[in-house]
C-alpha cells in the first residue's frame, strides 16, 4: 500500500480494509479521537460507540517532527523500528509490552492493544501516586530485554541479524546525540532555558570537566552496541496502574550501551523526586521514589545475573571456557560498568531536560517561576554531579544516599 497520512476522516475505512481489525470490531459503529501528546507521532484511539471497551490504539509516523511541524523533516521510518522493537520485546517479556494487533511498515502504522485501565506514569507521579510493583516490573523488563538481545545470550549470527533490523535508525540516534549530549551545553537555537537559571546554564557551557565527561558518555552512546534498547525510556513511555506496567513508544529503538535505558528511567525518577520539593512537599512520597530507584536497579541486577548464570553458551561465553570464581569476578566487573554508565547517562538526561528542547512536565509545569527555578537548579546540580562522578560510584545507594544528603 502506498503511504498516505491518516486523519480522523480516513482511519475507520483504513482499519475496516484489514481483515483482522474488521473482525475485531465486527459490525459496531466506530468513533475516532486523536490522543497523542508526544513529540514525534500521531496517536488515535478507535472505539466501538456502543461498546467503548472494544477499542484499540493506532499510531502513525508522519514525515516530520510533530512537535516542530512540517518545517522540520524527519523520516517516518522511525515507525519501522518501533514496530520491530515492539515485536521483539513482546516475544521476550509480553507481560510488560502491549500486544501488536497489526503492523504496516509501508504505511508507518502500528495498531495496538488499548490499555484502558492504565495511565501515563508521569501523570500519576505528578499527582504523587505510589505504584508498589513498578520497580519489580521494570527491573525484570530491563533485565530480559537487555540480556536476551546481547552477546551474553545470542550467538554472533543471531545478534548481527537482529542488529541489521535497526541499523537504519540513525536519524533518531542523531537527535539523541544532539539534544541529550551536545546542544543543551552550548549556544543552540533549540534550547529552552528558563531565564532564572541562565547563570547555571552559562556555568555548564564553560565547564570543560563537565564537557569532557559528557563526550565520554556520548562516545559510548554512539559506539557501543550491547543490546536492543528502547532508546527513550522514561515515565512518559510507561502505561501503568497499581498492578501492571507496560512500556510503549520505542521509536528510538537501536542497539546501544546497556546503561542507557536504565539511566534514562532513573533520571526521570530523580526529576520526579526533585519536583515534589515544590509540588507536594510529601516526604513519604519522595522516600518511596528513592526506595524505588534502589529496588529497580537491584531487581535488574539480580535478574540479569540469574539469566546470565543460566546461559552456558553464547557469542561471548564459550561453554567450558570459564566458570566458578573466575566467572564471578568477570561478572562483578561487568555489572559495575553497567551501573556506572547508567548513572552517567542518568546525569546527562537530567541536565538536558532542564536546558534543552522537550523538558519534563514534572518540573516545567510548576507554575510559580521561582519555585520552578529552584527545582531546575536542584536537578541541574544532581545531573552535573552524576556526569562528573559516575565512574567513582560503586552501588546504586551511592546515588540514593547522595540524594538523601541533599534533602
Amino acid at each position: 500500500m502506498a503511504y498516505y497520512i491518516l486523519d480522523e476522516s480516513k482511519i475507520i475505512s483504513y482499519l475496516l480494509s484489514i481483515d483482522t481489525l474488521r473482525s475485531f470490531f465486527g459490525t459496531q459503529k466506530l468513533e475516532v479521537s486523536e490522543i497523542g501528546d508526544g513529540n514525534l507521532n500521531f496517536v488515535y484511539i478507535v472505539r466501538a460507540v456502543d461498546v467503548p471497551k472494544r477499542a484499540l490504539i493506532l499510531k502513525q509516523a508522519v514525515p516530520y517532527l510533530r512537535i516542530a511541524g512540517e518545517g522540520y523533516p524527519l523520516s517516518r521510518e522511525r515507525m519501522t523500528y518501533e514496530i520491530r522493537s515492539l515485536q521483539i520485546h513482546n516475544a521476550l517479556i509480553s507481560e510488560h509490552v502491549p500486544d501488536v494487533l497489526y503492523a504496516d511498515e509501508a504505511m508507518s502504522v502500528v495498531v495496538m492493544q488499548y490499555l484502558d485501565e492504565h495511565i501515563i506514569m508521569r501523570n500519576g507521579m505528578i499527582d504523587a501516586v505510589i505504584y508498589p510493583d513498578f520497580a519489580e516490573h521494570m527491573g525484570k523488563f530491563l533485565a530480559h530485554t537487555l540480556f536476551k538481545t546481547s552477546s551474553l545470550y545470542l550467538e554472533s549470527p543471531e545478534k548481527r541479524t537482529m542488529m541489521a533490523q535497526f541499523v537504519g535508525n540513525s536519524e533518531l540516534c542523531a537527535l539523541t546525540e544532539t539534544f541529550v549530549f551536545t546542544a543543551p551545553y552550548m549556544e543552540h537555537e533549540t534550547n529552552e532555558i528558563d531565564p532564572l537559571i541562565e547563570a547555571e546554564a552559562k556555568a555548564l557551557r564553560e565547564d570543560d570537566d563537565f564537557k569532557v565527561a559528557m563526550l565520554g558518555l556520548k562516545y559510548r552512546f554512539m559506539n557501543q552496541s550491547d543490546a536492543l534498547l528502547h532508546g527513550d525510556l522514561h515515565t512518559g513511555s510507561i502505561m501503568i496502574n497499581a498492578k501492571e506496567s507496560y512500556v510503549i513508544d520505542p521509536e528510538f529503538a537501536f542497539f546501544g550501551p546497556f546503561g542507557f535505558d536504565i539511566g534514562a528511567l532513573i533520571a526521570n525518577l530523580v526529576m520526579s523526586w526533585v519536583s515534589h520539593f515544590e509540588r507536594s512537599q510529601d516526604r513519604d512520597y519522595q522516600s518511596w521514589i528513592l526506595e524505588t530507584i534502589a529496588v529497580l536497579y537491584e531487581k535488574f541486577e539480580k535478574e540479569f545475573l540469574r539469566l546470565w548464570c543460566e546461559r552456558e553458551q553464547s557469542a561471548l561465553m564459550e561453554k567450558g571456557f570459564i566458570e566458578g570464581d573466575g566467572l564471578a569476578k568477570y561478572q562483578e566487573r561487568f555489572m559495575q560498568d553497567i551501573l556506572q554508565e547508567s548513572l552517567g547517562f542518568a546525569g546527562a538526561k537530567i541536565c538536558r531536560r532542564q536546558l534543552g528542547i522537550a523538558g519534563v512536565a514534572d518540573i516545567r509545569s510548576i507554575e510559580e517561576p521561582e519555585s520552578r527555578a529552584r527545582a531546575e537548579k536542584m536537578a541541574l546540580s544532581i545531573g552535573t554531579h552524576l556526569v562528573k562522578t559516575y565512574r567513582s560510584m560503586r552501588t546504586i545507594t551511592d546515588l540514593t544516599d547522595y540524594l538523601k544528603e541533599m534533602r
